[in-house]
């Protein structure tokens, strides 16, 4: 009688005597996963392990039955079995400033993201310094990451920033600010600036009968172009509403995507400008702050309205202040990068098809849906910068 010795991919023999092929078909199915938390639809284990798509089915069924799978959905299924060796990849994030909410956020969700996928998490704080993203980038390629998450705002460094990923063989995500050869991870910008362009001009066509002195543009410069196209937008979005605006009335100012910047480039406009009813598009919700306080201190806060962008916890918190005139701000929803972003470094490490840029989606938020949008927002304590804890190497 003869017996066949099974080779395995772990080094060991099995010698068919012993064989349970039902064991067998079912650990290959616990091992089809390549990192831990990773979730595969039936076809893609059949497709791993050589399984007819039925038996892999049946296996599956038995496997959940006695808790080794869980299923997610009708159709996708992640091992709850820990793989001893198997790798755990390393994801960096170098986040634009814990003092800003957007980046905290997007450094939340990424955390609970990780977490949930049983993957590495570094993360650096770029504290809105150049200096610091180049010295950062350095320091995530010393932790061996797999791929690069970098939010970071100065465009005179992002080909330097991703030349160092490009050179060390690391995928690269840049977030909100493009970067050379990476995947871009962010807002629609041109499409955000034509919805507070919409905003303004409705509510100046309400309010003022479509009367307006003025058009305040607060940019950030350093952002390069494609913040710019936010207000490339904003002027579209307006004119589609107030069609006779003419290009003399609008103004642009560096607010530097800061309140402070903002509010003094705002008082200096204001001492030199005479009152009328004047319209402000501001990059980011810090910024429309910022301006919205230099009108308050000039006396002449019923002769503007402001919309901001990312639709941050101030931002929303002003749009509750009753009498106030921060009609809107743009949702980017950074709550919700950290899933996608997930999603894509493993694409990424895992060599699939990935666009060049995936953009997030729009709404637009005010006094009348905040709430809805944001429901726990009263209950919350504020935030503060301590409250994401950032990795110091």
């Amino acid at each position: 009688m003869m017996f066949h010795i099974v080779k395995h991919g772990d080094g060991h023999e099995l010698d068919e005597r012993y064989a349970v092929h039902s064991v067998v078909r079912a650990f290959a199915l616990l091992k089809a996963a390549r990192f831990e938390g990773e979730v595969l639809r039936l076809r893609d284990l059949s497709s791993r392990t050589g399984l007819h798509k039925t038996t892999a089915f049946r296996l599956l069924q038995t496997l959940e039955h006695v808790g080794a799978v869980e299923r997610i959905g009708a159709d996708q299924y992640r091992s709850l079995v820990v793989i001893q060796g198997r790798k755990r990849f390393r994801i960096g994030f170098a986040g634009k400033s814990v003092e800003s909410a957007f980046s905290r956020a997007v450094g939340e969700s990424l955390r609970a993201a990780a977490a949930e996928r049983g993957l590495d998490l570094v993360l650096l704080d770029n504290r809105g310094s150049a200096t610091t993203a180049l010295r950062n980038a350095d320091r995530l390629m010393r932790e061996q990451i797999d791929v690069a998450v970098e939010f970071q705002v100065h465009e005179r460094v992002a080909a330097r920033i991703a030349a160092k990923f490009l050179e060390a063989g690391i995928p690269l995500i840049a977030v909100e600010i493009p970067h050379p050869g990476a995947v871009y991870f962010g807002g629609n910008n041109y499409e955000a600036g034509r919805l507070c362009g919409q905003t303004l001009g409705q509510r100046a066509r309400q309010a003022w009968h479509g009367a307006v002195d003025e058009v305040l543009l607060l940019e950030m410069a350093a952002g390069g172009p494609l913040p710019h196209s936010s207000m490339t937008g904003l002027r579209k979005g307006l004119r589609e509403v107030l069609s006779g605006l003419a290009e003399e009335r609008f103004v642009a100012l560096d607010g530097k995507g800061e309140f402070g910047a903002s509010l003094e480039a705002v008082r200096r406009h204001l001492r030199r400008s005479r009152p009328g009813r004047c319209l402000v598009g501001a990059i980011n919700d810090a910024s429309a702050l910022g301006a919205l306080r230099a009108f308050e201190e000039s006396g002449r806060a019923r002769d503007c309205f402001v919309t901001g962008q990312n639709a941050e916890p101030e931002g929303r918190a002003e749009m509750r202040r009753a009498e106030t005139r921060m009609v809107g701000s743009v949702g980017f929803f950074p709550e919700r990068y950290g899933a996608e972003l997930m999603r894509i470094a493993l694409d990424l490490i895992e060599k699939r098809p990935v666009p060049g840029a995936v953009f997030v989606k729009h709404a637009m938020i005010t006094a009348r849906n905040v709430d809805a949008y944001y429901p726990n927002d009263t209950l919350l304590a504020p935030s503060g910068p301590a409250d994401l804890v950032m990795r110091s190497l």
